[in-house]
């Protein structure tokens, strides 16, 4: 069929109409005219595929990676990054008036960083296939679970694109080649670590591999043989070696490779300015940094003289922020706190919240607020809907104002959309 497409949805994919009904078009761009084959039909939409580009956009590109349309990691490689960056825009705009019912009283503009290299985090997935030749590392293929065929990656760090054949070459030599499902990547300012998840015990022969293996490419290697608790570094034997700077704070950051950062750390230190900016913390007063993890933003935010308490569930988490508002000889207390049943009234009144939950958003926690306090709140969201639907509550029950939004491209090339929203008492 031949389509007409009208928008880009924040997933990269061409919106068109047919016959009165949406079409969701892969592969397609807005001011296109493309002949298109149905994939799947639904009562509300139907989904559809490029087969021919008639007229191609302006703000279409050669995808830069040999393995974008098979490789599901980069969804909008085709696409050229203003363009990118404006549809998800346009995606959280949607969201909060039709799920929220809200409109910011202005946008903030976009924040942007590097397009390529810029992915410090990353889950490889591992899979052993004769067929294949050996072994496969990289991300999954789109809308499958086998692992792309690939021999680099242009959104990883160069130095660590090119550990990917050297890392297939390795899982093919172990003896357990078959029960290594996944290898996690972070990469710090002076280290990055390989995480390996192994289902079975390895062999000495295999140490021996993976000690050769991290003194040859300057990497850490560290093991994962169950759960959270068993991750634990092997060669070389440093628990240390993962950090992060924010300079404009002053302040610098630990982790380990299994804590949550983000992913894209340039950008991170833009959103974390950002964040605090807008939140304007003076000396004196009370912050609540909810979902504070190791203390991204509660240390910046500690450096303006605020009395800072952090909120998070996890207890080895806010040992981590501990430790680092110990290293970085700053004031900030944290406390662990089930943030899905919030009971903050035992630590008093706050005068400002930041909010940085995980996909499930802060629902509950925004139910719960009480009518008088805080008087502001900054929201940092990795899903729009969610965002939208507290956006709703804090605006028609909780008696706050949208005062601004935007849009943060943490995640160029893909469909996730990080924004941040800020929200003052009427």
């Amino acid at each position: 069929m031949k389509l007409e497409i009208e928008a880009l949805d924040a997933s990269g994919r061409g919106v068109a109409r047919n016959a009165g009904k949406v079409v969701f078009v892969e592969g397609a761009l807005a001011g296109e005219l493309v002949e298109a084959r149905l994939l799947e039909t639904k009562p509300k939409f139907d989904r559809a595929r490029v087969t021919q580009i008639l007229r191609p956009s302006a703000s279409r590109r050669t995808p830069r990676c040999p393995h974008f349309g098979v490789c599901g990691g980069c969804a909008t490689q085709h696409v050229d990054a203003r363009t990118q960056v404006a549809a998800k825009q346009r995606g959280l705009e949607d969201n909060l008036a039709r799920i929220g019912k809200v409109e910011a009283d202005s946008m903030l503009p976009p924040i942007y960083g590097e397009e390529w290299g810029y992915r410090h985090r990353a889950r490889l997935s591992v899979r052993y296939v004769q067929a294949k030749g050996g072994a496969l590392v990289g991300f999954r293929e789109k809308k499958s679970t086998y692992v792309a065929d690939m021999q680099g990656c242009d959104v990883l760090p160069p130095r660590i694109s090119c550990l990917i054949v050297p890392l297939r070459i390795l899982i093919g030599n172990f003896s357990i080649r078959d029960r290594v499902p996944q290898i996690e990547i972070a990469v710090g300012e002076a280290a990055t670590v390989l995480l390996f998840r192994h289902l079975l015990p390895f062999s000495e022969a295999d140490h021996v591999l993976l000690r050769n293996f991290a003194d040859m490419h300057g990497v850490y290697v560290w093991l994962q043989s169950a759960g959270p608790e068993t991750v634990a570094p092997f060669h070389p034997v440093v628990h240390d070696a993962l950090y992060y700077d924010l300079p404009e704070f002053g302040v610098r950051i630990a982790f380990q490779p299994s804590d949550f950062t983000q992913v894209n750390l340039a950008v991170n230190r833009l959103l974390v300015s950002r964040a605090v900016r807008l939140l304007d913390p003076q000396p004196g007063e009370r912050v609540a940094d909810l979902f504070c993890g190791i203390g991204n933003f509660s240390l910046p935010l500690a450096t303006r003289g605020a009395q800072v308490i952090g909120f998070e569930g996890s207890a080895l988490l806010v040992e981590r922020a501990r430790q680092n508002a110990a290293a970085n000889r700053l004031v900030a207390q944290f406390e662990v706190a089930d943030l899905f049943k919030p009971n903050l009234a035992h630590y008093g009144r706050f005068d400002k919240f930041l909010l940085d939950p995980p996909r499930e958003g802060a629902i509950s926690l925004v139910h719960a607020l009480p009518e008088d306090w805080p008087r502001r709140i900054v929201y940092v969201s990795c899903d729009p809907a969610t965002l939208a639907r507290d956006a709703g509550v804090l605006v028609h029950l909780k008696g706050f104002r949208l005062a601004a939004a935007g849009v943060v491209n943490m995640f160029p090339h893909t469909a996730h959309v990080e924004s941040i929203a800020l929200f003052d008492r009427n």
